[in-house]
């Protein structure tokens, strides 16, 4: 029975999440489970909306805590378990909960994420969440919040449950405090909230400050970042979030841990980076931005590129955010001059700049992505969603420290959200010189709600203080100038390898100002071995021109026709060769009509690795004296032109097969391209039907967990009944007294052995109407009795006597369920022998007296 508990306010609540297969766990849970620590309880499991839900009372067999259902309004106390009601989403506010009902369709919810990320910000430190078995991602985005706040995060081990896709989903998230098997989590979670209630050993501020630079300085040998300018309170409070974690009472003993477990380093490190993101993480701040980066295209008229930079972009889903808002602003904004978008995201850590650049992201991003952008900007995978190329192409993800890296430069738009508030005001006075001078005159800087750039108002204009929205004021920047060598040092290494090469403009112009002078800055082409041009430096006009007709940025169709032989040898040469290809004293004519010459260099790249494999074309222009020379030339004899001029000709003729077999190809490709375009329409219509699909199949996987969960209910169901059935069997069969069921037709439904003394009765009997059973008593019609109390629904009681002299004492009363629902009569059939004796011997004594 559950024990009766104060009410009071829990010290500590926990959010349960689990889906199918975590009904066996919860009930491990409850049973090892104290029902005196303080501690609330909230189980949200994915429930069928259209089934009555037994969890409550299932679990409240396992548990001597009281176990309710949620209803509106209902306010959480210690020592008490809460169980979500089907086809509701639960809040919570003061500790109070609020019901509300599901926005999304019902494949498509995520129930457990919901009421994490509202638990995480109604009691911070004090909440935590547990994950169990369960198919899905539901709960690896509320965890995140929980992180966020400081809470606590435990998942059941993998390998212990049925089904491992959440447990996993939730591990690798990287955020999970405790993995350990369910036996095991009452003691983990009640030591965790013993030591969250027990602050360390008190220290003077100076040994806990040494003490902490200590662990700042293994942090930085480790990392290679230096988090000494961090607020000292924000990093106090992440070091003693990792001390409660492994129980350790003083940070001298927390130092001493991670001195001798050097994996704890960079769990540290992570919890430092509080790399918690989203996808539209504040809507309302997106739409906001959008509005005033509409009104900034309109008006930027200065480049045709727009440039971003998302500096702490983490997973990137904020980055990618950013590139859809930027997307949706330039569809909406026709009038914009913008052709290309270039977004830079970086971050300090590795293995989250590897995870935004793989740009795979799990299911329940549905929470935050509207359905129609879904279907617009992410390709559904087995796992979840990716971004499609037209978004993943705008971006260039790069490790870079913001403290102590060079910047990007030149930029239209700034998002650095939620990390100046961890940082200490002379650090934040630095950054925003630092973005100032990165930004644009007129660009645009956005930062967290809770963030401002009011110490540096000289710098920036407001346009929404709410959101924290702020445009570049044209005033000189307090930094020093950056050298113009910075973009060839630091940038290839940030050039994102699957990206084109288009991406590298940035790079490209330094590069080749660098290599082209070991030639004295002769013209040059920067080329790819296809001959599209993606650089020129130098005068080339008068070696390429543009050809008639549409342009073609080829440079073997805007090269002279004196050279295009050449220039074409050269160039396939130098794709298969190692050394330079060096084409002397090839014969042109200049403006004027007279005679010049020129020399061709092609190098191919090996270095910088982003450039590798590119071609460097120079045109190295003979001097007068070279020129002179070669025009003195001895000239061809009568014969030697005859040659010459048949020689043309049949170059002429060559020349024309080859233009008509371009035309042939040109058509060919024509016909193909139309094919290609009707091979993709196709695909469009079949990616459409996918999609269509893989809606059905979420629904059809979240019915089937519910389904899953409704069976393991009813078999614990079943369990029951069976044990009350033995109970009900064994309790008939030791009293010894005859009882006979029948149901509402009086037909034979269940019997006791000793009614077969008076009715002669066989197994093969039930189902039988008693009326074709003969029945050994006296003065006595069973049937018509049964049938008057089927009838008026009384109980009667008569007395009988068998065929072998023997009294009964026959009670009959109506057979009622559980729901009071009258389905026969049950008849009672009580030997009163020695009472009937005993009473005529008292009448005879009476008589005698008399």
């Amino acid at each position: 029975m559950p024990s009766e508990n104060l009410e009071r306010e829990p010290s500590f609540i926990t959010g349960m999440g689990g889906s199918a297969g975590a009904l066996l766990a919860f009930e491990k849970f409850f049973s090892a489970m104290p029902p005196r620590s303080g501690i609330a309880f909230v189980v949200v499991q994915h429930l069928d909306p259209t089934q009555e839900d037994m969890l409550p009372e299932i679990l409240q067999r396992h548990s001597d805590m009281k176990v309710l259902r949620i209803e509106e309004g209902m306010k959480a106390l210690a020592d008490h378990v809460y169980i979500i009601p089907p086809g509701k989403d639960l809040a919570i506010i003061h500790g109070v909960f609020l019901l509300l009902e599901p926005t999304a369709n019902r494949g498509l919810r995520m129930p457990i994420d919901f009421f994490l990320r509202r638990l995480a910000k109604d009691w911070g430190e004090r909440a935590g969440c547990i994950i169990f078995s369960g198919m899905g991602s539901d709960g690896s985005l509320g965890l995140k919040s929980i992180k966020e706040y400081l809470g606590m995060v435990m998942v059941q081990k993998p390998s212990t449950a049925e089904f491992v896709d959440m447990p996993q989903s939730a591990v690798d998230t990287g955020m999970v405090d405790y993995v350990a098997a369910v036996e095991d989590m009452p003691e983990l979670l009640i030591e965790y909230i013993r030591h969250l209630h027990a602050p360390p050993a008190p220290l003077p501020m100076a040994e806990w400050s040494e003490t902490l630079q200590k662990i700042l300085l293994l942090l930085r040998d480790e990392t290679g970042n230096d988090f000494s300018q961090y607020k000292i309170n924000t990093v106090s409070r992440r070091v003693e979030r990792r001390m409660n974690v492994h129980q350790c009472d003083s940070i001298e003993r927390y130092l001493s841990y991670i001195r001798k477990n050097p994996h704890e380093v960079h769990l540290l490190f992570q919890e430092l980076l509080i790399g918690v993101t989203s996808f539209f993480r504040n809507p309302e701040a997106f739409e906001a931005l959008k509005k005033h980066l509409k009104d900034y295209l309109i008006k930027d008229e200065r480049d045709s590129q727009l440039r971003v930079w998302i500096p702490g972009c983490s997973t990137g889903e904020e980055a990618y955010t950013i590139a859809i808002i930027i997307k949706e602003c330039l569809e909406e904004t026709p009038g914009s001059a913008v052709r290309e978008v270039r977004i830079f995201a970086s971050d300090i850590d590795k293995d989250t700049i590897d995870k935004a650049r793989r740009g795979v992201y799990p299911a329940n991003i549905v929470a935050d992505v509207s359905p129609g952008r879904l279907t617009r900007f992410f390709d559904q995978t087995s796992d979840g969603y990716s971004m499609k190329k037209e978004i993943r192409s705008m971006l260039v993800f790069a490790l870079q420290n913001l403290i102590s890296d060079p910047p990007f430069t030149r930029m239209d738009l700034i998002s650095c959200r939620n990390l100046f508030i961890y940082l200490s005001a002379k650090l934040q006075k630095k950054m925003l010189a630092l973005l100032h001078y990165s930004l644009n005159q007129g660009g645009l800087l956005m930062l967290g709600t809770s963030e401002t750039v009011s110490n540096e108002g000289n710098l920036f204009h407001p346009l929404d203080s709410r959101w924290s929205i702020y445009q570049r004021k044209d005033v000189p920047s307090s930094l020093p100038q950056i050298v113009d060598i910075y973009p060839v040092r630091r940038l290839p290494g940030f050039i994102d390898k699957e990206d084109e090469v288009g991406k590298m403009e940035d790079v490209v112009p330094s590069v080749v100002q660098r290599v082209i002078q070991e030639y004295y800055a002769p013209p040059a082409v920067l080329i790819n071995e296809k001959g599209d041009i993606f650089y020129t430096s130098g005068h080339t006009g008068k070696f390429l021109e543009l050809p008639v007709g549409k342009a073609n940025m080829n440079i073997l169709a805007m090269a002279r026709e004196e050279l295009r032989f050449d220039l074409s040898r050269s160039i396939s040469q130098a794709i298969t060769r190692d050394d330079d290809v060096v084409m002397e004293n090839i014969k042109l004519t200049n403006g004027e009509g007279r005679p010049a010459g020129v020399n061709l260099i092609v190098r191919k790249l090996k270095k910088p690795e982003s450039l590798r494999g590119l071609l460097l074309v120079v045109f190295k222009e003979m001097e007068a004296a070279e020129t002179e020379i070669l025009n003195k030339c001895p000239h061809p004899s009568e014969d030697e032109a005859s040659a010459v001029a048949e020689l043309k000709e049949e170059l002429k003729q060559a020349q024309e097969r080859l233009r008509l077999s371009a035309d042939e190809a040109t058509a060919s490709h024509g016909e193909l391209q139309l094919s290609n375009e009707e091979l993709r329409s196709t695909n469009e219509e079949l990616q459409s039907s996918n999609e269509e699909l893989s809606t059905s199949r979420e629904e059809l996987q979240s019915l089937n967990e519910e389904l899953i969960t409704i069976n393991t209910e009813l078999q614990s169901k079943n369990e029951d009944l069976a044990r009350a059935g033995n109970d009900m069997q064994n309790l008939i069969n030791s009293t010894d007294i005859a009882l006979l069921f029948l149901d509402k037709e009086l037909r034979i439904r269940r019997f006791t052995a000793p009614l077969k003394r008076l009715i002669n009765l066989i197994d093969a009997d039930i189902g039988r109407p008693l009326a074709d059973i003969a029945v050994n008593l006296d003065d006595l019609d069973l049937v018509q009795s049964a049938g008057e109390v089927m009838e008026k629904l009384v109980v009667k009681e008569l007395e009988a006597r068998a065929g072998d002299g023997r009294s009964h004492m026959v009670h009959i009363t109506p057979y009622k369920t559980l729901d009071n629902y009258i389905d026969g009569v049950v008849l009672t059939f009580i030997d009163i022998t020695d009472i009937v004796s005993l009473r005529r011997h008292k009448e005879i004594l009476h008589e005698a007296r008399e």
